[in-house]
């Protein structure tokens, strides 16, 4: 691989992303521009609404994005465009509404006591004094949010909204550079030319010279309708919608869409990946049929969807979750992908030696001077509260990560225990030792591909679907994880190596959980 080609890879997603970002920002800022602007306008006109309508900008504005975002998928009870759309265009409103107040307030007194001199009512002493000479005020707002706006669409990835943020987290995740440099160097490039942009817009406009205000924005118009070109679709009359593939936050997560969308666009379908969900907005996007597919772990299903606190065992877990699931939700279990990726604590091997620590139960005694770390969901989950309370763990600190970077944190000793997944090839590269679960707090986490209602009535989708179980083995998944985290190969390769296993039949078939005899395949 030459040094450019990862890069080259992630170039050609870039249209596609770019088109995306740019409709989000440009939709978010139009409307907060609309919505803005006239609330500047009434907290000039009626000053006793000022501080109210400037403190309710200011209270949104201090709401982390990414929170926001969150907020609204709940509140909406959908994910994508819709949810990320509304989130932005509140988190933009401080900068327009305050700098329309502030140009509004300064224009000079003297100015206006000439205009109502002259006659003109309070209406046209706004809209034609006061307006026109708070606009470069107004515009210094609007540029302020055009650049939020687009930092903080990056963030829409996980809402299920397509953006230049999908090179950012799959970066992330997957310990990609290239995309990760992609997607930031795109997104402030895009951040320079809106601004820039704005700016021209502006100073036309102050000119009077109407052959150079046409020309401006007819650049600008121009360079933003063939950026959204790849949105325009060309298919033809009569194709079936495409299959939309979900995914959690994690490499395998990525590899596993990756497996799914090259499997079944070998079977003749389309397919759309939306990566980077949390569990639960991943969870509803299904549910709701914004998302047609996807692979679950059925401890996490058992715990978190159905609330679930027993543990029947491996067997008994997935024909519970296939009659719950299809009652409660109208989701279709397809079956288990034959392979499990459980939820472990472990520890650096050394650590765990000189502390005399295999199992939870001896790690009990000696957490109190020991720090944990997690992803960022993991101590929210049921199960985490299930294992604290079954070996009454107490650590001096918890601490929270992304994925990656809480590998790094075990490995440089700024943490002594993480919570892991037991197919992660990052086990191996820290030298990690799995804790042994001997009251067996920890669900089973076997994979289990799932499908929406209105997917599972299109039957070349679900015979394409059902190929897929029991066809992946512990061995080869953990293989395609250790291809990403450890070898630096894209998801797509290590999709590629997990698809090759299935048609070579280079590893041993093993027994498919919830069909016919289970077999403990842990390690």
């Amino acid at each position: 691989m030459t040094l450019f080609e990862p890069i080259t890879e992630q170039l050609e997603l870039l249209p596609g992303y770019l088109a995306h970002h740019i409709l989000l920002t440009l939709a978010a800022l139009l409307a907060s521009i609309v919505v803005c602007v006239p609330l500047g306008v009434l907290a000039v006109r009626i000053p006793r609404l000022r501080a109210t309508i400037l403190s309710v900008a200011g209270v949104l504005q201090t709401i982390p994005g990414i929170a926001l975002l969150a907020l609204m998928v709940v509140l909406l009870g959908q994910i994508g465009f819709l949810p990320a759309f509304i989130a932005l265009v509140l988190y933009s409103m401080l900068p327009i509404v305050r700098n329309t107040v502030t140009g509004l307030t300064e224009v000079a007194p003297a100015v206006i006591e000439s205009a109502e001199a002259c006659g003109m009512s309070g209406g046209q002493v706004m809209w034609k004094i006061r307006l026109p000479l708070a606009l470069p005020v107004i515009m210094a707002g609007i540029r302020t949010s055009a650049v939020w706006i687009v930092g903080t669409a990056t963030l829409s990835t996980p809402v299920g909204a397509t953006s230049l943020g999908n090179f950012i987290f799959s970066g992330l995740q997957t310990q990609n550079a290239a995309a990760v440099l992609v997607g930031c160097l795109s997104a402030a490039a895009l951040a320079i030319f809106l601004d820039l942009g704005i700016s021209a817009v502006e100073r036309a406009h102050r000119s009077k010279n109407s052959g150079l205000r046409t020309l401006t924005l007819a650049i600008l118009a121009t360079v933003i309708l063939v950026a959204l070109s790849p949105l325009v679709s060309n298919d033809p009359e009569g194709q079936e919608d495409p299959v939309i593939i979900g995914a959690k936050t994690f490499s395998e997560q990525y590899i596993l869409a990756a497996a799914l969308g090259s499997h079944l666009s070998r079977e003749g379908l389309v397919t759309e990946t939306r990566p980077g969900m949390g569990s639960t907005v991943l969870f509803r996007a299904l549910a709701s049929g914004a998302v047609d597919c996807y692979v679950d772990y059925s401890g996490t299903l058992w715990t978190n969807i159905l609330g679930r606190s027993d543990n029947p065992g491996r067997a008994g877990v997935v024909p519970v979750l296939k009659r719950e699931l299809r009652d409660r939700f109208g989701i279709v279990v397809i079956g288990p992908l034959g392979f499990a990726n459980s939820y472990v604590l472990a520890m650096p091997r050394r650590r765990a030696a000189r502390l005399g620590i295999t199992s939870l139960s001896q790690l009990a005694s000696v957490a109190p001077g020991l720090r944990m770390g997690s992803d960022y969901e993991f101590y929210g989950r049921p199960e985490w509260r299930s294992v604290r309370d079954a070996y009454a763990l107490s650590f001096k600190e918890l601490l929270t990560f992304d994925p990656t970077l809480m590998y790094a944190a075990v490995g440089q000793g700024r943490v002594d225990v993480i919570s892991a997944y037991s197919t992660d090839g990052r086990i191996l590269l820290q030298d990690l030792v799995i804790l042994d679960d001997p009251h067996e707090a920890f669900p089973p986490y076997d994979a289990v591909l799932l499908c929406s209602a209105d997917a599972a009535r299109r039957a070349k989708l679900v015979s394409a679907l059902s190929a897929l179980v029991g066809s992946i083995t512990d061995g080869a998944m953990r293989e395609a994880n250790k291809l990403v985290d450890i070898d630096g190969h894209s998801a797509a390769d290590a999709a590629e190596y997990l698809l090759g296993t299935l048609r070579d039949d280079r590893l041993p078939r093993e027994s498919v959980p919830g069909q016919g005899e289970l077999q403990d395949r842990s390690q």
